[in-house]
């Protein structure tokens, strides 16, 4: 579809006083996409700083004049770091199996990426690989691997409460668990799952 004039499109960097600065509607960076009375918007901008962005997007008509007192505006975080958040496990609790929900930043996926599920005391009793989580991006993922509760040898686990660690390297560096507002239930980096069949 072509692209829409009337509709002007600024992003602001992160930072104090920073000004919005006006993005071309028109440009190779922008792709629009029409369904069903909704219009879709997509920036792409490479090379972006970490911090927090705001990107705003406003109608104006024929003449000039903004059609709405307040622009749609949205705010986005770039992370540049390789880290992982966001690490549930879902469902939790659970009486099958569960599968790991995870957030990964950075410019690449990580050398090695490792699930260990851990007693309350400390004992590793399941090491979920990279190679059976399966396709692992950076971005959103939940694993193509669920977990039945089982320990390394195959034998079921008593229900109850057990923890669980994300571990990821990076030529040979251990990387760092980022927390967020979705990490409530995240403690120094180790989550709980419980068992209840």
């Amino acid at each position: 579809a072509d692209k829409p004039s009337n509709i002007q499109v600024a992003i602001k960097k992160p930072g104090v006083g920073q000004a919005y600065e006006p993005i071309d509607v028109n440009g190779a960076n922008i792709t629009w996409n029409y369904q069903t009375g909704k219009l879709l918007l997509n920036v792409k901008r490479e090379n972006l700083a970490s911090g927090i962005y705001t990107l705003r997007a406003q109608g104006i008509d024929g003449v000039g004049n903004i059609s709405a007192a307040d622009p749609y505006q949205i705010d986005f975080e770039v992370v540049r770091e390789s880290t992982v958040t966001n690490v549930l496990p879902y469902p939790n609790p659970f009486s099958t199996s569960t599968r790991f929900v995870f957030t990964l930043t950075g410019d690449q996926v990580p050398d090695e990426i490792k699930i260990q599920v851990m007693t309350v005391a400390g004992k590793v009793v399941r090491e979920i690989s990279h190679a059976e989580l399966g396709n692992i991006r950076v971005g959103n993922n939940l694993s193509d691997y669920a977990w039945d509760g089982t320990d390394e040898y195959g034998e079921k686990l008593a229900n109850g409460v057990y923890l669980y660690k994300v571990i990821m390297k990076k030529a040979g560096q251990i990387l760092e668990h980022r927390a967020t507002s979705a990490d409530k239930g995240f403690k120094h980096g180790v989550g709980k799952l419980y068992i209840a069949r």
